[in-house]
């Protein structure tokens, strides 16, 4: 590796302050990963593990110190004694999955020693995360007969619902979802599942995905307006749900956007903190994406012996509270809402990081 490269990912981490960056490569099963840890001043960074065909490997790198970042941020703002990590993998997860690659990826989370544990996201699934499970003890997210609590998706789905609702309640003044016409972006396990929820409060949905099966299967059940793929950003609605990847709110479809309100899971939906101030220009409230996205989350984090999906699920449902508290803090001292939740996350991770004689530049 010649040194400008070196001193280029030196400075990529450095932006975020990340902590650590692991390149795993396993020729035999074709592994090609990249598992970024971001902080771990709460606790173990945990992180999901996404399967992608990434167009470049800088653009998977890109990704994953990006999402490891919101994962920390995530944990912070949940309450969860958890640090941030995420881990990339660079291939097509409907032609290029193995149980010899994720049990090679497993490998390499078990040499990390706990400071790393992984879990489903997008393009993997329960089963993959049985394989890791046969080389490390640091997965959650599989399946309940593998010891975990089954796939998250349905968690993380209603801990976006909560956040939708606080967001309508902050900018509508209500807290009827019936009749609110909602323009939804990605139709995969969590979209799916949300689109569900809102079909049943009264929504009226309009849908879009890559995979036109996903979203033909939710105009059967729930009688939504399926949409192309680049359409879904000039749609009249109330609200736009981002929950497919991430850097979808940018220069070029902020401008075209027709919602009062902007709530999602998808992760890392700006591309970049200016396209937040377009947002605020425009009057468009926009609930930051890792406190809806949380309750997957929160989720796995209890998993174990003791699990109790109660208790989960009255945790997930405290993020209505949270995303309010967020919008308050944000009225209160003159900021946007993905600043205010920046200001929690790093407030917190601040003071346990004194309590616990760490200090942090």
């Amino acid at each position: 590796m010649k040194l400008e490269v070196s001193m280029s990912l030196f400075d990529k981490m450095a932006d975020h302050d990340h902590e650590q960056v692991v390149f795993c490569h396993d020729e035999s099963s074709g592994l090609r990963a990249i598992i970024a840890i971001h902080n771990t001043t709460l606790g173990p960074a945990l992180g999901g593990s996404r399967m992608w065909p990434y167009e470049t490997e800088n653009d998977a790198l890109q990704d994953v110190l990006r999402l490891s970042r919101g994962m920390t941020y995530k944990a912070a703002v949940a309450g969860l004694d958890l640090g941030g990590g995420k881990t990339v993998i660079i291939g097509d997860p409907k032609k290029d999955k193995s149980e010899a690659l994720f049990r090679a990826l497993g490998r390499f989370i078990e040499g990390l020693n706990g400071r790393y544990i992984t879990a489903e996201d997008v393009g993997t699934s329960t089963t993959d995360m049985a394989n890791i499970q046969r080389e490390t003890a640091h997965v959650r997210g599989c399946s309940a007969g593998a010891g975990g609590s089954g796939d998250p998706s349905p968690v993380t789905a209603y801990g976006a619902l909560r956040g939708f609702q606080a967001a309508v309640r902050w900018q509508l003044g209500t807290d009827e979802l019936k009749g609110l016409r909602v323009a939804l972006q990605g139709c995969g396990h969590v979209g799916y599942y949300l689109a569900k929820q809102l079909s049943d409060a009264g929504c009226e949905l309009v849908v879009t995905d890559i995979d036109e099966a996903r979203s033909a299967r939710l105009k059967e059940e729930c009688g939504a307006v399926v949409v192309d793929t680049d359409a879904i950003y000039d749609q009249e609605c109330d609200v736009f749900a981002p929950c497919a990847l991430g850097a979808i709110l940018n220069s070029d479809t902020i401008p075209r956007l027709k919602c009062k309100v902007i709530a999602g899971a998808a992760n890392n939906q700006l591309a970049t903190d200016a396209d937040g101030v377009a947002l605020a220009e425009r009057g468009i409230l926009y609930a930051p994406d890792y406190i809806v996205n949380a309750g997957g989350l929160i989720n796995v984090y209890h998993e174990g012996p003791n699990y109790n999906r109660e208790m989960v699920m009255e945790q997930v449902s405290r993020l209505y509270e949270t995303t309010l508290e967020v919008f308050r803090l944000a009225k209160e001292h003159g900021l946007r809402p993905e600043d205010a939740a920046t200001r929690l996350a790093e407030n917190r991770i601040a003071e346990v990081g004194r309590l616990r004689r760490i200090h942090r530049s």
